[in-house]
């Protein structure tokens, strides 16, 4: 299995290391946040491909990480003499993983293991070239013409193709990818199923069916060319059916769905096929599963089935997912998430097994949310959310997410919540409702996570109503009619009832009103320290 992986000026990676966990490993993370660039990066270290492509016809001087190439063409234009940038990649394997003829010390960290490592730089045989384009004008970017790639094993033998013992399976569902309308990746897969006997006697089978054709159907085609250009030439023209191996039977036989060819059927369908044929292709050797947005072209209900298919089918085999469904994160597990952040990656071993499962509870959760979210405002309810929304409106002119604060319903449990911002480190303010207790009662459950000035809770005062209507009709007692109007609750109903019992409309009419009303203290104390961030 991979133990570790060492990225240095690669793309958004300045310098990243991650220690992936044996099986599952999910990683989140905000746009262009690394996610598709960390699956390629391992991809192409195993490999030495990229897109189907040797690595060096795809090279790209935008491979390289942007501050770095910045900072360098700063340096020379200051007339300092520093390196130019290279990128690298490293890949470690245990000690006792095969294949053993790739250990050795030849890596960054001197670690003897197994391992491949990949390195971009400046070719020695261009030296003179590059400092001649660095001597004329020339835009910031740097030459890869007069750079090299150097792949090799940590035993420093060079590779010049991936190792046999090592092998991936690529299930990307952000597209079909297609060679001659049928899937490359899946019919690669398939074509696993073959043996090498079976796929002789296809080919003998093939050769003789065209050899065939030629001699019946295109015989009579034949003698009509014949006839037509004996007077042109003296050469016979003719056609036959390609003999040629690159016509071979591989390129003619398809998979089907249902009798439908499979670049036919359902994207949907086609996800969850490449998704069981990749993790259902056994190897004896080191077998890697990269799973590139299991969500898209699915459903809920196929992506149930999905997710379940990964928990089945992917067991002894080190399996990376980029996501971002809060469903297939909670439903695979907060305990095997990497977020990545700023070419950097937070693991979550910190949290406890009852938080752990409890997320895992909670499929329509929307955790990933909360694990992305800069700064965060945690309420129990609907009616919560809509009534610290239109606070914050009323105070600041704009709503908290145009300040980059996401408002979240939790429910009561908040304490789950809390746990994984602590975690995270995540700026967080916590609104809930007395219920009868102090406030001091609801901080001493919640003392190991919080921080004053990041992670604070926020209460009502028990004297002024256990829940949130009661509260509200305190703050504005001095103006209850004009309350009573905006949720337009009728005279002969008690306002407390009115507002308890239809508490989301309640909140909505609030929320619509052009009229402006006053919140209860802990409240504005709650957006006073979000502004305060």
């Amino acid at each position: 299995m991979i133990k570790k992986i060492h990225i240095l000026n690669y793309r958004t990676f300045k310098d990243f290391i991650w220690e992936p966990k044996e099986g599952m490993n999910i990683i989140v993370g905000d746009n262009e946040a690394g996610k598709s660039t960390l699956l390629e990066a391992i991809l192409l270290t195993i490999n030495g491909r990229i897109n189907g492509r040797w690595i060096g016809d795809e090279l790209n001087p935008y491979w390289f990480n942007t501050d770095v190439v910045r900072e360098y063409f700063v340096a020379i234009d200051k007339g300092e003499e520093i390196p130019p940038p290279s990128i690298m990649f490293e890949i470690y394997f245990g000690k006792e993983d095969v294949p053993q003829k790739l250990r050795g010390k030849t890596n960054h960290f001197r670690q003897d293991c197994p391992g491949i490592k990949l390195t971009i730089e400046p070719n020695p045989e261009y030296r003179e070239h590059f400092i001649h384009y660095l001597s004329h004008d020339h835009p910031p970017v740097l030459p890869i013409e007069y750079y090299q790639i150097d792949w090799r094993g940590f035993d420093n033998t060079p590779l010049r193709k991936r190792p046999i013992e090592l092998r991936t399976s690529i299930i990307d569902s952000r597209t079909i990818r297609s060679y001659r309308g049928v899937d490359y990746q899946t019919k690669q897969m398939l074509a696993d199923y073959v043996e090498k006997e079976e796929s002789a006697s296809i080919a003998v089978a093939y050769r003789h069916s065209r050899y065939h054709l030629t001699e019946t159907v295109l015989d009579k085609i034949n003698k009509r060319i014949k006839e037509d250009t004996q007077d042109i030439s003296n050469y016979a023209f003719e056609l036959q059916m390609d003999q040629s191996s690159s016509a071979g039977w591989e390129s003619s036989v398809i998979p089907q769905v249902n009798q439908v060819p499979f670049s036919m059927a359902g994207q949907g369908q086609q996800v969850l096929i490449k998704i069981a044929l990749a993790l259902k292709n056994s190897t004896d050797t080191s077998n890697f599963v990269t799973v590139e947005e299991p969500e898209n072209h699915l459903s809920h209900t196929s992506l149930t089935a999905a997710v379940k298919l990964i928990e089945e089918l992917s067991s002894g085999r080190q399996t990376f997912i980029a996501t971002h469904s809060s469903f297939v994160l909670n439903r695979l597990g907060l305990d095997r998430l990497t977020l990545l952040h700023d070419g950097k990656n937070a693991c979550f071993h910190q949290l406890s097994e009852d938080t752990i499962n409890y997320f895992k509870r909670q499929s329509g959760y929307d955790t990933l949310r909360l694990v992305l979210a800069r700064k965060l405002v945690i309420v129990e309810g609907p009616s919560d959310e809509m009534i610290f929304n239109r606070a914050y409106y009323d105070k600041k002119g704009r709503y908290p997410i145009d300040d980059e604060i996401d408002v979240i319903t939790q429910g009561t449990r908040n304490k789950r919540a809390l746990e994984l911002c602590h975690v995270l480190n995540r700026s967080v303010a916590v609104l809930r409702d007395p219920d009868h207790q102090t406030p001091d009662y609801w901080k001493d459950k919640a003392d190991p996570y919080l921080e004053e000035g990041k992670r604070e809770m926020f209460i009502g005062d028990p004297s002024h109503g256990k829940t949130l209507e009661p509260q509200m009709i305190y703050a504005n007692q001095n103006s209850l009619k004009n309350l009573m109007e905006i949720i337009q609750c009728p005279e002969n109903i008690d306002l407390c009832t009115f507002m308890s019992e239809n508490k989301t409309e309640v909140a909505w009419r609030i929320a619509e009103s052009e009229e402006i009303i006053k919140y209860p203290r802990f409240i504005e104390e709650a957006i006073d320290f979000m502004v305060a961030l």
